[in-house]
């Protein structure tokens, strides 16, 4: 059977290693083990809560986060008592398809009844069917892709029913972006994009921002497309200063939106640089100049600087325990065990009900519960497992995160 579902997960694994993104704050510490086996007791009276993400290699400040958070939020429930309690196991899949079947099939040996999915979109949609196929449910943090929900997520169609997202999508983060941008006029009309087309959330970004821009009045003046091996940006960032953009749309990652902003600065480029989740790291990356990235705005649901209880109270405990702001990726994985706490609440679920009983359960109080977090207020599913929630904007001011009007 494992093996049946090495070769199943393989086949997937040539969708590629694409990540994803929901978040703002500093770099989580790194693991220094491939596995982490994270734990909070063995007793039989607790539900086996399982999630992989990278915690090793380029993306392991993503992964890192989503442990340490995940982590956090079960020994704060463990401590309170109560009637759900968690063991939690976490493996290392470093960002890659197969990678994550493998982490898949541990942690379904080691007894996982309920799960945090996969930490990037990539990894999750190689495993998703295995959810399904077990019939496990799965939330995942921050896999921002429509790819981890249905099978057909070209049309939204065939959801798998049990996989579940924290994060926002990647269509509606580029709509919500594009709508940002139009009610904030004084940031700039004339926009060039600027995306990488070999990888799915950027794609998807950057599909959906062109749509709502357009129809909502802003002016594309360029589009650039890049691929991952893409280490030159200069010419990208001249053509889009040619056309006269005032707003750049970097619908990318934080590594690769570095370099495009040394190579603006470089030529004395100086519009207002729009982003979205994987945006955040930026300002932890080592060698770079953040002082580069000063007026850089990004959408996230999360802001660490926000004044609610939830969010002091969760910074507070998370700087105290790691050392360190937590960002998106870290907000959006305590919500998720949060709200797995909550819906096995409400569902009267015990840790001696059979996974499919358990799956059942959730997938009832997910479609039908309101969540509150510390990525948004009113938290609520659809049947399809998409999340509907607020964004927030944030711009980089004075070397960190603030939030924006």
């Amino acid at each position: 059977m494992k093996f049946e579902k090495f070769v199943k997960g393989g086949l997937a694994v040539g969708l590629a290693f694409t990540m994803t993104a929901c978040a703002s704050g500093s770099t989580p510490s790194s693991a220094s083990s491939s596995t982490a086996a994270v734990s909070s007791g063995t007793s039989a009276a607790k539900f086996k809560l399982g999630g992989s993400g990278p915690i090793s290699g380029n993306a392991a400040v993503y992964g890192t986060a989503v442990m340490n958070a995940a982590q956090l939020a079960v020994d704060e429930i463990n401590s309170a008592g109560g009637s759900v309690q968690f063991e939690f196991k976490f493996e290392d899949d470093q960002a890659d398809g197969e990678a994550a079947v493998n982490a898949y099939n541990t942690l379904s040996d080691w007894g996982m009844q309920v799960s945090l999915g996969t930490v990037t979109s990539g990894a999750g949609q190689s495993v998703s069917e295995l959810y399904a196929e077990d019939n496990v449910f799965a939330l995942t943090p921050s896999g921002s892709s429509t790819a981890i929900i249905y099978r057909d997520a070209e049309n939204n169609a065939d959801p798998y029913g049990n996989v579940f997202q924290m994060c926002f999508t990647d269509p509606n983060q580029g709509i919500a972006s594009a709508d940002y941008l139009a009610s904030h006029t004084d940031l700039g009309t004339k926009v060039a994009i600027i995306y990488r087309n070999d990888d799915n959330y950027s794609n998807g970004l950057y599909t959906k921002f062109k749509e709502e821009a357009e129809a909502k009045g802003l002016e594309i003046v360029d589009e650039e497309a890049f691929q991952k091996d893409t280490t030159d940006f200069s010419v990208y960032v001249q053509k889009a200063q040619a056309a006269g953009a005032d707003v750049v749309f970097l619908p990318i990652y934080y590594q690769p939106a570095s370099q495009i902003l040394v190579a603006a600065d470089s030529i004395g480029y100086t519009p207002t640089f729009f982003g979205c989740d994987g945006m955040d790291g930026i300002l932890t990356l080592d060698g770079f100049d953040t002082a580069l990235a000063e007026g850089l705005y990004m959408l996230t649901p999360f802001s660490a600087d926000a004044t609610d209880t939830k969010t002091v109270d969760f910074v507070t405990n998370y700087k105290a325990k790691y050392g360190e702001i937590p960002n998106q990726f870290a907000a959006d994985a305590y919500d998720a065990v949060y709200a797995i706490k909550t819906a096995l609440e409400a569902a009267g679920a015990t840790a001696d009900m059979s996974t499919a009983d358990i799956t059942s359960a959730l997938v009832a109080q997910f479609t039908t519960m309101s969540f509150d977090g510390v990525t948004g207020s009113g938290v609520a599913w659809n049947a399809n497992g998409e999340v509907s929630k607020d964004p927030k904007a944030v711009v980089i001011t004075d070397g960190a995160y603030a939030a924006a009007d």
